[in-house]
């Protein structure tokens, strides 16, 4: 809603552009009203205020940051279980063991 609103907008704008019905638009935007995130120009246009552009700067950062630590996290789990294989992976399959001997030897 606020990236629709980046732009002096109409209600309908905002309700297509945010993937809305009429209800949702107006419960979510009276709510950006009132914590001052959107303004009413001229009792039918709206726009992003100062504070509605740093909220909206502040939680796309916050998506990168997720993204990239979830990506991150699926690194470490794939290292956790290559290392969880090399140690424990071969006690339960005894012909793997003993061909990893004769490579050891």
């Amino acid at each position: 809603m606020l990236s629709a609103a980046l732009e002096k907008t109409k209600k309908t704008r905002i309700m297509y552009q945010a993937s809305l019905n009429y209800r949702q638009l107006k419960k979510y935007l009276k709510s950006l009203l009132d914590r001052g995130l959107v303004k009413c120009h001229d009792d039918c246009f709206y726009l992003i205020t100062w504070k509605g552009k740093i909220f909206l700067q502040t939680y796309t950062d916050y998506l990168k940051r997720c993204r990239r630590i979830g990506d991150e996290m699926k690194e470490v789990r794939k290292d956790r279980l290559l290392l969880e294989n090399m140690c424990f992976g071969n006690e339960h399959n005894p012909k793997r063991m003993e061909s990893k001997k004769e490579v050891l030897v």
